[in-house]
């Protein structure tokens, strides 16, 4: 479903902020340009295409800018045609390790690269994705995110599905410094579409949900190799690094509503279109929407039951759109909730319910 245009006149980026006070970031956007022809997958992002398209922002700390900075420079591009949505990145890395070598095993045990996606930003229903220097992937498919009840579908597999690795350096020696690894992967359109291809398929200004995630562990060398940084004080290693795209705000990637917007455009990558992209309004006022849900989650946890009205939940955050106060409703449910935010303006109508699914609605 294609989101209606509203672009917002303001130069500002908007942050919004929930009733229990935590600060989200707005989501980042990226335009995404049709390849003139079909991309070699093997690591090395060295076609004329990819030299031609534009890298993302660098990553940031998954909770966002208000965290130090990674300490290496990680950054991506994407391109598509009619078979394939390409991804490409490049992760600063001064020490190449890994050592995982079975497919769907947990990847991110590893320092690794992940991608989740959403091509129908109102379905519940999105794709995780890891692989590591040896090229070893997980792939996997979610019926709903955690929070809700759900979990990762391991069987799945990605037909069709092509990656590559490159290194600048030598793998799993320690008495060396290395430069760099580059990736690139060919996500096969047609098993991401789930035999609704017609949903999905990257038509002029077709949205979808994206985001990025690098896992990086802290090290030390042990016996000539490298292994985890273990905490004295736990006995066991320190937390990971993530760092990504579009800040989720939190230590959780599984929020999609959280993830950038990536718009496919049909101009060939090097034909440049002169557009800004960014979250329109009515996108920002159903990402919003997902404040009440979380928390309805934390009125639930403290009495048993979701409120019945904006008012029960002492909900205070403003809603606007166009400048002027939008006011969400409550609909009960047997065993949950829908809230709603009608746009007569626009003749559209947004909704979340209890287990985060959503959906905007145009007449």
């Amino acid at each position: 479903m294609r989101f209606n245009k509203v672009f917002l006149s303001l130069t500002l980026v908007f942050l919004y902020v929930q009733s229990f006070g935590q600060v989200l970031p707005t989501p980042k956007s990226y335009l995404c340009y049709q390849a003139n022809q079909p991309i070699n997958v093997d690591g090395a992002i060295d076609e004329a295409d990819w030299e031609k398209a534009e890298w993302t922002d660098l990553y940031v700390d998954i909770e966002g800018d208000h965290m130090p900075k990674p300490k290496y420079a990680t950054r991506t591009k994407m391109l598509w045609d009619d078979n394939y949505l390409y991804i490409a990145a490049e992760m600063e890395e001064p020490h190449l390790w890994s050592t995982l070598t079975t497919r769907d095993t947990v990847i991110y045990l590893d320092n690794d690269f992940e991608v989740f996606i959403n091509p129908i930003p109102t379905s519940p229903i999105y794709y995780e994705f890891e692989m590591n220097l040896l090229n070893t992937v997980w792939d996997m498919m979610m019926p709903k995110p955690y929070r809700d009840g759900g979990g990762n579908m391991n069987s799945w597999h990605i037909k069709g599905l092509k990656t590559g690795v490159k290194m600048f350096g030598t793998l799993n020696d320690p008495t060396d410094v290395d430069e760099k690894w580059t990736l690139e992967i060919a996500f096969p359109l047609d098993v991401l579409s789930q035999e609704k291809y017609h949903l999905i398929y990257p038509e002029e200004g077709k949205r979808w949900r994206i985001n990025f995630s690098r896992v990086e562990w802290q090290h030390e060398v042990k016996d000539g190799q490298y292994v985890k940084k273990i905490n004295p004080e736990t006995g066991r290693p320190y937390p990971e690094y993530n760092w990504v795209w579009s800040p989720q705000g939190k230590i959780n990637m599984h929020m999609p509503e959280q993830w950038g917007y990536l718009e496919f455009t049909k101009n060939k990558v090097g034909q440049v279109k002169d557009t800004e992209i960014k979250e329109t309004e009515v996108e920002r006022l159903y990402r919003q929407l997902y404040d009440v849900y979380r928390a309805q989650r934390e009125f639930k946890k403290d009495n048993k039951k979701y409120a019945k009205s904006i008012k029960e939940l002492k909900f205070t955050d403003a809603f606007t759109f166009n400048g002027k106060t939008v006011t969400p409703k409550i609909i009960s449910i047997p065993h949950g909730y829908y809230v709603v935010l009608e746009l007569p303006q626009e003749k559209t109508t947004l909704m979340v319910n209890q287990d985060s699914k959503g959906s905007i609605i145009k007449e």
